[in-house]
């Protein structure tokens, strides 16, 4: 989906500012203006395409499924305020929770309506001041603690809500709750059963591949280069990273490795899972091959260069030690 695609239709603000115990609620839809239009465009556009989005489940208890069941548009005041109050409530008896607004906005993508309930946390900035005396003029710079969220960054907190069927795609971030750091957005206010997103079945993919090459393969670094090398050229090549694929190229002639690594991913149900990285900064770390000499050398291997060139050798010489050579540079800068 393109960010162009989105399609704002209505939204309304309310400010739930437990630093001061303020519940505001608006009474009047936000004027679209094509900044508050881009503003919150913006937004959904980074919560959906973001890597840590959860697809989630509303539970049958869910205080927030109900109010929006059979949900009209003719009632997005009513049913965004009791959408605020109830987490509000939440935010008030819970002071590790920040301060923000709550936008509750209807958008369209294609033919399918969804909801979008974004929470932007307060921030602290800097404003000038321009104060007037009977001498003259004091610019001075003063303390703003309730300004928004800019335009280039992303929410911490956030649900899109498809209002034909209900899916439910989640943002969050824990806080502590009773004690306990919780994910208190799905948990509490949506009362949701999230799955894993992207990027947890990414890392979790990528830690059980550690752990048996640490196992099996000891201080091997070829193992580890070889490692990242396939999970770049799966993600390349297929656009998803499968635990059967990666598995079957890294130790496809010992079944008892395969198994293992499955083995530490079926508690996360990930045994035959795949993860499909939407964005750059996921996959990020796979882009290159990073080497560290005993002598404190460090050499960054573009991970294309690293597959493709010939200009490249690694040996090992008799006495264990190794050799890097790197051939036919035309030109070397010095940083």
């Amino acid at each position: 989906m393109e960010k162009d695609e989105i399609i704002i239709r209505n939204a309304i603000m309310h400010v739930l500012n437990t630093n001061c115990g303020q519940l505001e609620f608006s009474d009047t839809l936000l004027e679209l203006s094509p900044d508050i239009n881009d503003f919150l465009r913006n937004h959904i556009y980074k919560i959906i395409s973001s890597d840590e989005v959860k697809q989630c489940d509303f539970q049958e208890e869910s205080e927030v499924y109900q109010i929006i069941c059979g949900f009209s548009e003719r009632d997005l005041i009513m049913v965004s305020q009791q959408i605020a109050y109830r987490l509000y409530e939440i935010m008030y008896q819970n002071i590790d929770i920040p301060a923000a607004d709550l936008f509750t906005v209807t958008f369209q993508v294609e033919s399918q309506i969804h909801m979008a309930l974004i929470k932007m946390n307060y921030k602290e900035s800097l404003i000038h001041s321009i104060e007037k005396h009977s001498t003259g003029i004091s610019n001075t710079i003063r303390k703003q603690r309730n300004t928004l969220p800019g335009t280039s960054s992303k929410p911490t907190e956030a649900a899109i809500i498809n209002l034909h069927d209900y899916s439910l795609k989640v943002i969050e971030k824990k806080y502590e709750v009773n004690g306990i750091k919780t994910n208190y957005f799905s948990e509490l206010f949506l009362t949701a059963k999230p799955q894993l997103s992207t990027k947890t079945k990414l890392n979790l993919i990528t830690r059980a591949l550690d752990q048996v090459n640490r196992k099996y393969f000891e201080d091997d670094f070829r193992k580890t280069m070889e490692t990242k090398a396939v999970i770049y050229q799966e993600n390349i090549n297929n656009g998803s990273i499968k635990v059967e694929k990666i598995a079957y190229r890294l130790y496809g002639d010992n079944p008892e490795i395969i198994n293992e690594l499955k083995e530490k991913l079926e508690k996360h149900n990930l045994q035959e899972g795949e993860a499909k990285p939407q964005t750059r900064t996921t996959i990020k770390k796979f882009e290159n091959q990073i080497l560290s000499t005993n002598h404190g050398i460090q050499i960054n291997i573009p991970m294309e260069q690293y597959l493709e060139s010939r200009d490249i050798s690694l040996t090992t010489n008799t006495d264990g030690t190794f050799e890097l050579t790197i051939k036919n540079i035309d030109n070397l800068l010095a940083r």
